[in-house]
């Protein structure tokens, strides 16, 4: 297979202290990247066209991220149904609508129902985009719906955008004693103990696919104009959702790191050893065998935006956040834009190497920002994000 091959330059930067072995942040310590081409398939073919890509290529790089990296997100079931509910009152009753909607799935016989929270400007009729945030922090032990810091409804209506969040741990715990807790063992206890089987982020993929499901049957919603959006871990996974689901426009991780936007074969940051040591339960067991071996992964970070083109994809990085590795997150997008411009002729060329990029790249299709600052989604974020919405849910 044709490589690409990248020789990074070095800078230093202070230890983090989160794993027991101390992590690489020193790049004359990178190795050189040798990343497989998207434009050459297994069997050597080059790929030129938009057939080529959809019809060779593209499969055979989905099935070596769901077997070695992701696991499998199973998409039959057998019955569906949507109810709202009154539980909780509406933080936000001037400006907004709200759905407490039970989404309850059946298969062979059994079932399982999460909670989506739901606001709608009003008291306009829409149809309004929709922008859905994948939440890992639990249910607010207090009761309240929203955390504004984390997910800014208040400002999303006001911009004349519905949104709606559910919590991952009414889907499947994010804990890898209790993940299978949920829509695994209830719905799909099949997938249980295979190598590539359904894990944590799949079954959170699967959530946000049911939650579409009701949006899309929505009178006031435009589906065609919707977007998902995770932070950490959770923008891992709705980067595999958006691979997996062509229904979201627009696809934004932040700060994503590991497994999500950023390469592992950098081995700078966290690692796929120190990933899969402190939550076990995210990946395949598959991407186990990686564990200290990036340079025998059959593929990399970079080809996962390809299969989510021509949607859009966002990523955004913090500069603190050398955990999550915002070199890496860039060269990420900047590579796996190649398919938005090669194949589907988009304006999506980052011209930049990361250490002359300064503000927000809005392109035609993909887009990048980094803000000072640690490990968080902020304010800053959505802001610079929404941005890059206005300019592509035409």
């Amino acid at each position: 297979m044709k490589l690409i091959s990248l020789l990074l330059a070095s800078i230093l930067i202070p230890l983090n202290t989160m794993s027991q072995t101390p992590p690489n942040y020193n790049e004359s310590k990178v190795p050189a990247l040798h990343l497989p081409d998207p434009f050459v398939s297994e069997k050597g073919k080059l790929i030129h066209t938009v057939e080529d890509w959809e019809k060779t290529r593209r499969p055979e790089i989905f099935r070596l991220f769901e077997s070695e990296v992701y696991g499998q997100l199973p998409k039959d079931f057998e019955a569906i149904s949507f109810e709202v509910v009154k539980e909780n009152a509406n933080p936000f009753s001037q400006i907004a609508d709200l759905e407490e909607v039970n989404i309850t799935v059946g298969r062979n016989g059994k079932s399982h129902t999460i909670r989506i929270n739901f606001f709608l400007p009003k008291p306009q009729k829409g149809p309004f985009p929709v922008i859905l945030l994948i939440n890992y922090l639990p249910n607010y032990p207090d009761g309240k719906l929203v955390d504004e810091a984390f997910w800014p409804v208040r400002e999303l209506i006001q911009r004349g955008l519905a949104t709606a969040s559910f919590h991952v741990e009414t889907v499947a715990p994010d804990d890898a004693k209790t993940y299978q807790n949920g829509i695994i063992s209830t719905l799909y206890p099949e997938q249980i103990g295979k190598s590539d089987g359904l894990k944590a982020f799949g079954a959170w993929g699967w959530a946000a696919m049911r939650a579409m499901d009701y949006l899309e049957q929505h009178p006031r919603i435009d589906s065609k104009k919707s977007v998902l959006v995770g932070h950490s871990r959770t923008g891992k996974t709705a980067l595999w959702t958006s691979a997996n689901d062509p229904r979201w426009a627009i696809t934004y991780a932040n700060e994503s790191g590991c497994g999500g936007a950023a390469l592992s074969k950098r081995k700078f940051g966290e690692t796929i050893e120190a990933i899969n040591t402190r939550f076990p339960h995210w990946f395949a067991d598959n991407f186990l065998k990686y564990n200290g071996k990036e340079e025998s992964l059959p593929l990399d970070q970079h080809l996962l935006p390809g299969l989510i083109a021509p949607r859009a994809v966002y990523y955004s990085s913090a500069r603190e956040d050398r955990w999550a590795d915002p070199k890496g997150e860039y060269l990420g997008i900047q590579l796996g834009s190649r398919i938005a411009s090669e194949i589907y002729g988009k304006k999506a060329v980052f011209e930049k190497e990361f250490e002359e990029f300064e503000g927000p790249v809005h392109l035609e299709s993909v887009g990048y920002h980094i803000r000072e600052g640690a490990h968080d989604l902020t304010w800053e974020d959505w802001r610079i994000f929404l941005e890059f919405v206005e300019k592509n849910l035409d």
